[in-house]
């Protein structure tokens, strides 16, 4: 999957450091994996959480953070659009950003 934009995910990991190695390993594994459909990712990320609008919410180190990515399997193209504390998360509407 080609993952636009890992600047956000960076931008995160400045403020929360111990971020920075769980989301690695996150677009490490998603960037190399070649996912067609929702149940690919699932098959991989037991974590994963699909809701409306073609968004998945991962849970990154232990459900500390949370990460809401849109998804064209078709192109295979995920977009960042989230990646927050999970108070943060409880705080927007997923399905709509």
């Amino acid at each position: 999957m080609r993952i636009i934009s890992i600047r956000t995910l960076r931008e995160f990991w400045t403020h929360y450091p111990h971020a920075e190695v769980p989301l690695r390993g996150w677009y490490a594994e998603v960037s190399n994996a070649d996912w067609r459909s929702p149940a690919d990712n699932k098959a991989a990320q037991r974590n994963a959480s699909f809701l409306a609008n073609n968004r998945v919410v991962f849970n990154i180190k232990g459900n500390d953070f949370r990460l809401v990515v849109a998804v064209r399997y078709s192109q295979g193209l995920m977009f960042v659009r989230f990646v927050g504390t999970h108070a943060d998360y409880d705080r927007i509407d997923a399905s709509a950003i």
